[in-house]
């Protein structure tokens, strides 16, 4: 067993010497971390100082409520994550905590109450559900002026026809975190892996928009596509959402292509995994997001700057 066990050390020893060769002869240079963290917390600056401005301007604080139903220990984190963000902004902020075994009639109802409170500019209803709610009902519910998080059919229907009002949140923060970086997304070949929702599908339309910061050609991979290292092989910048830990790994990689890992896992050992193999595709990559302090904290900073938007609609 000790013997496999050198041998494959060896192997991978000898597989990092090759791609630093490979940088090497061909001029790559080793990867820029995409440190998301660190921007979140510059752009949060900037939205408390637009708050701010904002409040003194029109007398409104802008507010987010979030709705957190049962007792997901992750979901409770990532509540208190939003909240703590909104206090540091200049936010305000309210949390409706509903048990496990809330009928979706009584979710229905404290959504309604949300939709008609005049303080409230944005409406976060934390996923996923219990069983016994439909999330779509739920999305549908809420006011589409109030969709910060952009996942109703009204948000996604006016991304889709190219007029965007809220774009989600997590798309949004892949985005930025291209910009910010100074990396071209303008007639660049995109591959996004995933198709979701809430990432692949609205981080396509965001990246094929007539608009700057896009202007992308995208591909979309998922689970039924073939040979999927063969397309991402073909790719200026890859964004993986699928949903696997260390799923893409370096083989698929085009050397100095810039790598977005979306995904979060939790392994057996209790440590988190982004689905991507991150110590051996960063040394193919030009730049790559960590997991974690990659895309999670710009999905909480756009959040923010998606509520804000949400009141400076209000007053138009």
């Amino acid at each position: 067993m000790a013997k496999w066990v050198m041998l494959g050390r060896m192997l991978i020893k000898k597989l990092k010497e090759s791609l630093k060769f490979f940088r090497s002869a061909h001029g790559v240079p080793m990867a820029t971390i995409l440190d998301g963290k660190q921007l979140a917390q510059t752009m949060q600056k900037e939205l408390a100082a637009q708050i701010a401005a904002f409040e003194r301007e029109h007398g409104i604080r802008p507010g987010l409520a979030a709705v957190l139903v049962g007792d997901n220990p992750a979901s409770k984190i990532y509540v208190r994550n939003k909240r703590k963000s909104c206090e540091q902004v200049g936010m305000a902020s309210w949390l409706h905590e509903l048990p496990a075994n809330t009928t979706q009639a009584q979710l229905l109802e404290r959504i309604e109450s949300l939709n008609q409170d005049p303080a409230v500019h944005g409406i976060l209803v934390q996923l996923p559900l219990p069983a016994q709610i439909d999330e779509a009902a739920i999305i549908q519910a809420v006011s589409p002026s109030k969709d910060v998080d952009g996942f109703g059919p009204q948000s996604l229907g006016l991304l889709a026809a190219g007029k965007p009002r809220f774009l989600p949140c997590t798309p949004l923060g892949v985005q930025q975190l291209l910009l910010r970086n100074h990396i071209e997304i303008e007639g660049r070949h995109v591959v996004i892996v995933g198709r979701s929702n809430i990432v692949g599908r609205p981080l396509a339309l965001i990246l094929l928009q007539k608009a700057k910061g896009a202007n992308a050609t995208v591909t979309v991979c998922h689970s039924k596509s073939r040979d999927i290292g063969a397309i991402t092989r073909l790719a200026d910048i890859v964004a993986v959402a699928i949903g696997q830990a260390r799923f893409l790994k370096a083989d698929m990689v085009r050397p100095g292509a810039v790598v977005v890992d979306v995904g979060i896992n939790r392994l057996a050992d209790g440590k988190l995994a982004g689905d991507v193999d991150f110590d051996a595709v960063k040394e193919v990559a030009s730049a790559i997001t960590p997991v974690p302090g990659g895309v999670g904290p710009m999905t909480i900073a756009m959040l923010l700057h998606n509520t804000l938007q949400a009141a400076r609609f209000s007053v138009t």
